[in-house]
């Protein structure tokens, strides 16, 4: 088995190509290109009313980038409601990597000192790739995606990338479009440099940079930093 470097995953994910494993179990990855492709258009993103009201709670302290690896190790767990995984040690250790790089990022929940959701991806240009989410306490992991739109679209990103539609994802809006057409936005998205706002706060948290303050500059040849199962 070839070991996989950060800057091979940098052009897969350039490429459109991500690594799964089959289970958390097994050493080994391969390479996924849907033939039809989830995303979030983010001017579309729509917050169910459920979940307004969770926001305004204030429930959780969102964080980004505070704990990383334990957000993937979070995302890798098995539950009554998913029992098997794709996260393997090569994908933490990979991930871990591209964190360390600047490339990848967490958005994360707490309660206190408990770590109650989150989730990552990976950043390039003007895309962002969702990887993986989680939740160990009701509607953490929502929050974290509201939180996460709202850095993107503050930091003028072009694409979020989701992997694959799913009836959960599509309750705020996700899609499913052509192999074909997702290249064509990838490529625009890529040719672009998003900011990953830090200061940026979604509905219900604290103050921070509004959408669009940050412009996206133009950087061709530079990519800078897949959603979810």
């Amino acid at each position: 088995m070839i070991r996989l470097s950060p800057e091979i995953l940098l052009e897969a994910y350039a490429a459109g190509i991500f690594p799964m494993a089959e289970s958390a179990d097994d050493p080994e990855l391969f390479w996924v290109e849907p033939r039809q492709r989830g995303i979030i258009p983010l001017a579309a993103f729509h917050v169910p009313r459920r979940l307004r009201r969770v926001l305004r709670q204030g429930r959780f302290d969102v964080r980004c980038d505070t704990a990383f690896i334990a957000t993937m190790q979070g995302c890798a767990e098995a539950t009554e409601k998913r029992p098997n995984t794709w996260i393997n040690d090569e994908i933490v250790r990979l991930y871990g990597a591209l964190f360390e790089r600047g490339f990848a990022h967490s958005v994360e929940c707490w309660q206190g000192d408990r770590l109650a959701g989150g989730l990552y991806g990976v950043s390039m240009g003007a895309a962002f790739f969702g990887e993986s989410m989680f939740s160990r306490e009701t509607d953490a992991s929502k929050v974290a995606l509201v939180h996460l739109v709202e850095r993107l679209r503050a930091g003028n990103y072009r694409l979020l990338d989701v992997q694959f539609l799913t009836p959960h994802l599509a309750r705020f809006g996700a899609v499913e479009i052509s192999r074909a057409r997702y290249r064509r936005l990838l490529a625009e998205a890529l040719s672009y440099r998003g900011v990953f706002a830090a200061g940026a706060d979604a509905e219900g948290g604290g103050g921070g940079a509004a959408a669009g303050e940050v412009d996206a500059e133009p950087a061709a040849g530079r990519h800078s930093s897949t959603l979810m199962s």
